[in-house]
């Protein structure tokens, strides 16, 4: 009986497991076919040639930039357990149920920015959480945050990412070489461009950026899956998207307020909407915790006013992926809370773990244009 059960928890979870590779491997396949059609665009079978050694070597060495490096660059400090006592905790508690053979380090950015991010591979990773999001998360919300990220270490998303930016950037950066050869009639290397060619090199750059986007948003979909899976608390993620759309919201319009009363078009966002993420992770409930959805104000209020966007929204095929996390919920046993009770609603941290030296945003407005 038993042997049965996880049989078919491991079946269901594969066939999850293949549907998102799919996905993934179809958007990453159309970046790369752009970026080879780019190349013949300008210099024929030559230029693909090319353009697979210099990708190649860009990716090579993308893969072998330490975790390190991109946390100096955000000037993250690393924080230990006893300052940071919550934190290790949680990261130590879904290392183990991830199945990752040595838990991510944690890092503290000196923001006022919430926000939270990972770096790495699955051996050697690292998660940056800024200051401002532990201190304004619960200890509950946080623990989603930080399943949310050691999914995407898990699922070697990063990876999938690095590739993606990278033949993203050959196909702009050959869009832009083939352009300015034919506005400067360079004819000794290039005798015919086709009009479709030119056409391609002029479209190539924006079909890749979208290509790029709408796989970080596949990708993102699948970490709140995962963290709802780790943490078996659909409604701590949920309360912690609310909380970081709010705050976001808050700051753009604070820059620019007409800007804050459209909503950005969904196939120009690197993540879903918040809405959309919330709702997703809702159905998940009542399965997962095998009780009724209770009531949570903090999510009830959730974005969630849908404004109208003046781009047409493309049809998604999700329910056969979403009917697959739903049957895996269902069968899969519950998961016990990653923290207490008692801690659930306290702060993630009470007091500062490493405050910006200046709280005044680093993008200010004036005299006529927008300054660093």
């Amino acid at each position: 009986m038993a042997f049965a059960f996880f049989e078919q928890t491991h079946a269901i979870h594969r066939r999850h497991r293949f549907a998102n590779r799919l996905h993934t491997f179809v958007l990453v396949a159309g970046s790369l076919a752009l970026l080879a059609m780019t190349a013949w665009a300008i210099a024929g079978t030559t230029g693909i040639v090319y353009a697979l050694i210099f990708g190649g070597v860009s990716l090579f060495a993308a893969r072998r930039v330490s975790p390190s490096v991109v946390l100096r660059m955000y000037k993250a400090k690393p924080v230990g357990p006893d300052r940071f006592p919550a934190g290790h905790a949680i990261v130590a508690e879904l290392s183990r149920r991830a199945g990752l053979t040595r838990a991510p380090d944690l890092h503290v950015v000196p923001s006022p920015l919430m926000n939270a991010f990972a770096v790495g591979r699955r051996d050697a990773s690292a998660i940056a959480v800024t200051d401002a999001l532990v201190r304004s998360l619960t200890t509950r919300e946080l623990a989603g945050v930080l399943a949310h990220e050691i999914t995407h270490i898990r699922n070697e998303d990063i990876k999938v990412m690095s590739l993606a930016d990278v033949v993203s950037r050959l196909t702009s950066t050959l869009s832009t070489i083939g352009i300015i050869a034919v506005l400067f009639n360079l004819s000794g290397f290039f005798p015919t461009v086709p009009w479709l060619g030119i056409v391609a090199m002029i479209a190539a750059p924006t079909v890749g950026s979208l290509l790029q986007l709408a796989l970080s948003r596949t990708r993102e979909f699948d970490a709140d899956y995962g963290a709802a899976m780790l943490t078996g608390d659909p409604d701590g993620l949920s309360s912690a998207l609310v909380k970081l759309e709010g705050a976001h919201r808050r700051r753009l319009e604070a820059m620019l307020l007409p800007a804050g009363r459209m909503a950005e078009p969904s196939m120009l966002r690197s993540h879903p909407p918040t809405a959309e993420r919330v709702e997703r992770l809702q159905a998940l409930k009542p399965t997962l915790l095998r009780t009724p959805p209770a009531d949570n104000p903090t999510v009830r209020q959730a974005p969630l006013r849908r404004r109208v966007s003046p781009v047409p929204k493309i049809p998604r095929r999700e329910q056969g992926r979403m009917r697959d996390w739903l049957a895996f919920a269902e069968t899969r046993p519950p998961v016990g809370p990653v923290v207490g009770a008692t801690e659930a609603d306290c702060p993630g941290c009470a007091g500062p773990l490493h405050p910006p030296a200046d709280q005044a945003p680093r993008i200010r407005i004036g005299r006529g244009g927008v300054w660093w």
